[in-house]
């Protein structure tokens, strides 16, 4: 999934599937939702033996394939991809502003 700070902003609603799925205090309730059937499945378990086989038990798992990735024909326009990293930039620079004042105070 794919949010930028202006344009397409993260919202609760994208949030709903994981607060429904997570089921805190009620660990033994999740059922995942990806298989080798469903491989769009959001929500997976794994066991510690299949993490532990992991260079350094490396954390950063990725199963999901993002198919704009694959296929150029699916991108965005140069510009809208131009403006969103514009935007994206101007964002960190505002935050690094800040940063910068308050270490000045």
């Amino acid at each position: 999934m794919h949010f930028t700070l202006k344009t397409k902003p993260l919202k609760r609603a994208d949030l709903d599937e994981f607060v429904e799925l997570f089921r805190p205090g009620k660990r033994h309730l999740r059922k995942p939702t990806w298989s080798e059937e469903n491989g769009q499945g959001r929500w997976r378990s794994f066991l510690f033996e299949e993490l532990s086989k992991r260079d350094k038990l490396n954390l950063d798992i990725f199963w999901l394939k993002d198919d704009t990735l694959e296929d150029s024909e699916s991108l965005p326009d140069p510009d809208v991809l131009a403006d969103e990293i514009a935007e994206d930039m101007e964002s960190a620079l505002e935050l690094f502003r800040t940063v910068a004042r308050s270490v000045k105070e």
